[in-house]
């Protein structure tokens, strides 16, 4: 036993994003970060200048969002033909779910006037039928599929720049939303070898061809909890952003869309038959209500044939759905994984796409909360940052960090600090299985604490997202700590 002055400073217990994407994080911080471009051509600029110094085969970057440039449209290729003539070019937009080419790319692909968009995806056009350099969904897969090959060392490289941004932030524990073999056989070396500092509990990836031999070998479970394997990520459908989201009526602001379903309903009722007699947990990413009502018809569905009711099975993002669909998810047992970041970044355009009507059911924390379903909270990185405090603040202001709207969008759906805080730690883990050893401070659990500069019931809810982490400690073991020349 030792014992540790901490000089006044505030203890929590480690912080648990129950839903990011750690291969994504890493990448990220390998590549052009575009997230705060104010317009197109800032958005190549960054770029241009991230590869000026670097031969890199393709220059690759992410976190565009036309909705925050000066002109609120899809970029094109030819502003990045500028810069790259000869060196193929490819954005992710901030939500993942459409991609920027640049001709080169577009030609390595074979994507022409002629290319058929692929179903579920979408080449974008122009007036006389020429691909803008646009891609929705799985479109992007043209594109993706000609990328250079991800091999181990890669991989390895980039989770460990994941591990050693988020110990900085005082997370301890992630839900990797969506891991295939490869990403799992570097995992599984980390652990062995006693390289994780942060405790990994990853969903296989519904579209790995190897998924069924992994749930036949069963949960894996390292004997101090570094790996944990037993859930499936499943997608539904695409995001708001986009228009990918599937809605029971078309789009407010796009009359002629509903979405669009990422997987089929059959092919959903397949993965159920699978995943679920394998004793493993189904996380299935739901964001528009038609995606959402799919998802709990097919649990109640999976309930009445073959069981599973008690594998406390998830429902990703939960992001917009029916009024009368809430009740369901306690009904039927399923936690909801929310972002609470989503809401403070969408809230300029989530009316415009769902319209006043469907608010009701979106974004709807405090509701889920009070017919006592477990919310468990997370970032979304890369999609999101993923810093926990600014999810913090938003689930308590319902307000980005320039206090805008005044008053909080929507506020009557806000978390208590309280509330916020547990859905960042004790029900993280318990959407993990995991609430007997993580979440909390306690005898028998593992030491996993982070010490902050500030105590966040003690500061006024909007610094909430100011909170510094000075040390972060893992099974006892300090991973992080702040020195002077990192603070700012």
């Amino acid at each position: 036993d030792r014992n540790v002055d901490l000089a006044g400073k505030t203890l929590l217990p480690g912080i648990i994003d129950a839903h990011g994407h750690m291969l994504g994080l890493g990448e990220n911080l390998m590549q052009a970060d575009v997230r705060d471009a104010t317009s197109e051509a800032d958005a190549v600029q960054r770029v241009a200048d991230f590869y000026r110094d670097q031969t890199a085969e393709w220059a690759i970057g992410r976190g565009w969002n036309q909705e925050n440039w000066d002109v609120r449209e899809f970029p094109s290729r030819q502003s990045l033909d500028e810069f790259f003539a000869d060196q193929p070019v490819w954005l992710t937009r901030v939500d993942g779910h459409a991609g920027w080419a640049n001709s080169k790319a577009l030609e390595l692909a074979g994507i022409t006037a002629d290319t058929v968009s692929p179903e579920g995806g979408e080449i974008i056009r122009d007036a006389s039928g020429e691909p803008t350099g646009v891609l929705i969904d799985n479109a992007m897969a043209l594109v993706e599929t000609k990328l250079p090959a991800k091999d181990a060392r890669y991989i390895k490289k980039a989770l460990k720049a994941a591990f050693e941004h988020l110990v900085t932030e005082g997370i301890t524990g992630v839900h990797d939303a969506g891991v295939d073999a490869a990403n799992l056989d570097v995992y599984q070396q980390l652990a062995a070898d006693g390289e994780m500092p942060v405790r990994v509990y990853a969903m296989l990836s519904a579209s790995e061809p190897q998924l069924p031999e992994l749930l036949a070998n069963g949960p894996i479970t390292t004997a101090d909890d570094s790996l944990t394997v037993r859930s499936v990520k499943i997608y539904t459908d695409g995001a708001l952003g986009s228009r990918g989201a599937a809605l029971l009526e078309p789009y407010s602001d796009a009359a002629h869309t509903r979405g669009l379903l990422v997987t089929q309903p059959e092919v959903l009722e397949q993965l159920f038959n699978l995943v679920i007699p394998n004793g493993f947990q189904i996380n299935i990413h739901a964001i528009g209500d038609r995606a959402n009502r799919i998802a709990l018809d097919k649990f109640a569905a999976a309930y009445e044939t073959i069981g599973g009711r008690n594998l406390r099975h998830r429902i990703e993002h939960a992001q917009v759905v029916h009024p009368d669909d809430i009740p369901r998810f306690k009904e039927l047992n399923v936690i909801a994984s929310m972002q609470p970041t989503h809401a403070t970044s969408d809230k300029n355009m989530a009316e415009d796409r769902l319209g006043k009507e469907r608010m009701r059911g979106a974004y709807a924390w405090q509701t889920f909360l009070e017919q006592g379903t477990i919310v468990a909270a997370g970032s979304d990185f890369p999609v999101e940052l993923s810093n926990p405090f600014f999810g913090v603040h938003a689930a308590v202001t319902r307000q980005d960090r320039d206090n805008a709207p005044s008053g909080g969008w929507y506020a009557h759906e806000a978390m208590t600090l309280e509330q916020a805080l547990r859905a960042f730690t004790l029900d993280a883990a318990y959407a993990s299985g995991q609430e007997q050893q993580l979440g909390s401070i306690e005898p028998g659990k593992w030491a996993d604490f982070i010490v902050l500069d500030q105590d966040p019931f003690a500061v006024s809810s909007d610094r909430l997202w100011r909170a510094n982490v000075l040390a972060t400690y893992v099974a006892g073991e300090r991973v992080y700590q702040q020195t002077n020349d990192s603070q700012e």
